[in-house]
């Protein structure tokens, strides 16, 4: 059941002068949610750190990685990037709550800065990301895998990955303002699934058929792993196709082209609803 909150959580009065301090109030009603109904945040984080402990503990001993490396490092960068796919159904699910509950017909209605709900959706999900992030940094520590590319790569790696879960949090927008349902939230959570493992995150794109591989190797998260590796000084698969070698530079401006296609058709959506 959804939880319900008191008038004091949002308080959207007319005279707001910018959009800034609308969205403010929007990403604190939802931190104001996650402590009023921290069951989603908890089952999240608990299924990452099941799935890390899965593949580091059942699985690593069946796994080669290149050169004898260590396994669990060379997962951590994979399941980091996996971590920010899952967010897309969350994302896509509390659009969709929002939209069925009429609680965005409300924001529309009222003296609220115009996607205010869409830009405080994208930075209360891109905090999300972080707590989900850091926790799985202390499990990847946990269980032996460690960071040798220094202090400055590993931010670095950090902001990849981060910058990824922002361009899939527009996606999950988008996917949120045009699906209705359970029906269409759990499709949506069924392509999580190929979306990550059609990668290079857990099988090098080398070992597929010639065309899934050359899929794998242009897929978006293959590049944010692959240079998270670089950074993180983790084994990585390497490969010799042009994307493989340029996953540092992929790894930025594939973010941005999602941006660029799903933030607008967000706007786009967003301006049409109740038409």
């Amino acid at each position: 059941m959804s939880a319900t909150y008191p008038p004091s959580t949002v308080d959207l009065t007319p005279g707001r002068p910018t959009a800034l301090t609308d969205s403010g109030t929007l990403v604190w009603r939802g931190l104001a949610r996650w402590r009023r109904d921290p069951g989603p945040l908890v089952a999240s984080l608990g299924f990452n750190i099941l799935i890390v402990l899965i593949f580091a503990y059942l699985f690593g001993g069946a796994m080669q990685v290149p050169d004898g490396g260590s396994y669990r490092e060379f997962l951590m960068p994979g399941m980091f990037v996996m971590t920010m796919v899952f967010g897309i159904s969350l994302t896509t699910i509390a659009v969709a709550d929002d939209l069925e509950r009429g609680v965005t017909d409300r924001f529309r209605s009222m003296p609220v800065a115009p996607f205010a709900p869409l830009v405080a959706r994208a930075v209360t999900d891109l905090l999300f990301a972080l707590v989900t992030l850091a926790v799985l940094l202390g499990t990847g520590l946990a269980v032996g895998w460690r960071a040798h590319g220094g202090a400055g790569a590993a931010l670095g790696a950090v902001g990849l990955v981060l910058l990824l879960r922002f361009a899939l949090v527009w996606v999950g927008i988008y996917l949120g303002l045009v699906t209705r349902g359970q029906t269409a939230v759990v499709a949506v959570q069924t392509l999580e699934f190929p979306l990550g493992f059609l990668s290079n995150a857990f099988v090098a794109p080398s070992t597929m058929p010639s065309w899934l591989g050359a899929v794998a190797a242009w897929n978006p998260l293959s590049a944010t792993v692959g240079a998270a590796r670089e950074l993180f000084g983790n084994p990585g698969w390497g490969g010799d196709s042009w994307a493989a070698q340029h996953y540092p530079w992929l790894a930025v401006l594939w973010p941005l082209v999602l941006v660029g296609i799903f933030l607008p058709l967000s706007v786009a959506r967003y301006r049409r609803l109740g038409r």
